[in-house]
């Protein structure tokens, strides 16, 4: 197995830094189960010296005109782009996805909101308010430092979408990997310097989460952005209030696609397979209950479960591997887990649910699982599992539909489909979900917000919308005349 050994376990100041002193990090090939790196979680030292380098470095950032901040994010787009096949490689590595996804939606999607924020950082104005003969007038400016804590599912993606608003705001970062993934935002790190960016601009720190609390507890952070489950949600959103700091909360969903009688029915099988088996299962947004009208459902069937037979799973690295495994043991350990709930609570296991007989011996990996039969109480239609598990869920009609959809604590995404527009836009309407969809699914464009209400989180990321949480307003009344007073 290839090594990918970093230089050091941390990027703080331009610079890769090191300190043998913090708790090791075994960076683990999901394929094979080998250990490709060894790295140290940051001791409180590192923390210190990455905050202390964002926090000179922003006020450097922030004094430069925002087309030269925009230059350096664009530039930085270029080089990932020209690098993609050894990022996606990496990527592979970090998370044992198959290398026919990463060299498409990782790097490149990264890139893509380098060059997004890159270009939209003039446009970054304030306002003129006339008020008769006085005015007032409002100033567009950086928060400050920001924490982004990354998950491990898109590590390059993720680290990319938080770092591009950030910095087109004027913002510096301190980001944070998770310890399942913390090989590739150090080559972000690296490319941004590349690109032109000043030394302490984008630090990355290794580490549980310890680091991560050390992080959004420090009196220097201004705004922390999270990726992560709602548990873990809810705690770092606790911690930051009690500093009144910004936050971004990108959480984790379990989100309904709906597929009406009039549906194109093999649109709406590939939805379903991108939407629970892409990347193995491991997306938040997935659309992991599929409600199926009752009068297309067996026929909905029998076009998914023969396409899922076709999947071919196996060494990510492999250009024709469409399944990889998921990110460890531990995952593929809740998984199984949830689909022995499935059984046990009257659900018909139509197809996978258990481990390949190619892969028992090495990595972390379970076959695609279709579930039916399955009803609005049982555990894998109300909890997110994480993995590649479609439930179907029979409806008769729309109200019922949209009724049971909306029926869970999370509200991250949803998708219809349906050949009668008026219906689709009727029912997105009505469904409680952040980032929804009309005959697609998981298309996540840096162009659009993404983000989600309910328990699924606050705040967006990506468009302009991203903008709104990584600035804020400063408002000036200015005066033309003379001042009154009654005494």
């Amino acid at each position: 197995m290839r090594d990918a050994q970093p230089r050091a376990s941390h990027f703080i100041d331009g610079a890769y830094v090191e300190d043998t002193e913090g708790a090791e990090i075994a960076c683990i090939y999901p394929a094979t189960g080998e250990t490709i790196a060894m790295l140290h979680s940051a001791t409180p030292a590192i923390i210190d010296k990455a905050l202390a380098a964002a926090k000179r470095a922003q006020k450097q950032w922030a004094a430069l005109a925002p087309v030269e901040r925009g230059r350096v994010l664009r530039r930085a787009a270029d080089i990932i782009r020209a690098r993609n096949q050894e990022l996606s490689e990496l990527e592979t590595l970090d998370t044992g996805k198959p290398i026919q996804e990463t060299l498409v939606a990782d790097a490149t999607s990264g890139a893509d909101a380098l060059e997004y924020f890159g270009g939209i950082a003039t446009t970054l104005t304030g306002e003129t308010m006339q008020l008769g003969s006085d005015f007032a007038y409002t100033l567009r400016e950086p928060l400050g430092v920001c924490v982004g804590i990354g998950a491990w599912n898109y590590p390059t993606q993720i680290a990319c979408w938080k770092a591009a608003p950030a910095l087109a705001c004027g913002n510096a970062m301190v980001f944070k990997p998770s310890e399942m993934t913390p090989l590739c935002a150090l080559k972000l790190a690296e490319i941004l310097i590349e690109a032109g960016a000043p030394a302490g601009l984008f630090n990355v720190v290794q580490g549980y989460g310890d680091v991560g609390a050390a992080l959004i507890n420090d009196g220097r952070v201004d705004k922390v952005s999270l990726t992560g489950s709602v548990p873990t949600g809810r705690k770092v959103y606790s911690a930051a209030a009690q500093g009144i700091r910004h936050v971004t909360m990108e959480l984790g969903g379990k989100s309904p696609l709906i597929i009406f009688d009039d549906a194109h029915i093999e649109n709406a099988v590939s939805a379903a397979i991108n939407g629970n088996f892409y990347s193995t299962g491991q997306i938040c947004s997935n659309g992991t209950r599929v409600f199926v009208h009752e009068g297309v459902k067996a026929q909905f069937l029998e076009r998914l479960v023969a396409r899922t037979r076709t999947a071919i799973i196996g060494d990510p690295m492999d250009p024709e591997t469409q399944v990889g495994p998921l990110v460890s043991k531990a995952q593929r350990d809740k998984v199984l887990g949830y689909v022995e709930k499935g059984k046990a609570e009257g659900a018909a296991l139509l197809i996978g649910g258990g481990i390949p007989e190619t892969q028992k011996d090495a990595g972390f990996y379970i076959e695609p699982t279709v579930f039916d039969g399955v009803t609005d109480d049982m555990a894998i239609a109300r909890e997110e599992i994480f993995g590649p598990v479609l439930s179907v869920l029979a409806f008769s009609d729309e109200a019922e539909v949209i009724a049971r959809a909306n029926a869970t604590e999370f509200g991250l995404a949803a998708g219809v489909f349906t050949r009668d527009l008026t219906r689709a836009h009727r029912v997105v309407a009505a469904l409680e979900a952040g980032t929804c969809w009309i005959n697609t699914y998981n298309l996540t464009p840096v162009e659009i917000p993404f983000g989600g209400v309910k328990g699924s989180g606050v705040g967006r990321e990506n468009a302009r919308a991203a903008l709104d949480h990584y600035s804020q307003i400063k408002t000036v009344y200015v005066a033309m005349g003379d001042v009154e007073a009654a005494y």
